[in-house]
């Protein structure tokens, strides 16, 4: 019988969103961007996704504050390409 040792991901937990984050983040993935938010040793980092790019924010964050600038970073593409 072989011990296979069981690895657990990690988590940032959780962060509340609002219905307008969540249009931003729909119009996001539409156009191929995509934000998430990476383990960096202890903490976190936001990694930014345009169409296959890959970009990193060279800030690390606490967990709170790494899921606060994911949805910053949303805001901002989408008004970005959004200016009425």
């Amino acid at each position: 019988m072989a011990w296979i040792k069981k690895t657990t991901g990690r988590s940032p937990g959780y962060h509340p969103y609002t219905r307008q984050d969540m249009k931003r983040v729909g119009w996001c993935l539409d156009k191929n961007i995509k934000i998430a938010v990476i383990p960096s040793g202890t903490d976190w980092q936001v990694e930014i996704n345009i169409n296959k790019s890959i970009h990193l924010d060279s800030n690390i964050y606490k967990a709170d504050e790494a899921y606060k600038k994911m949805y910053e970073y949303y805001k901002y593409y989408y008004d970005k390409h959004n200016k009425q």
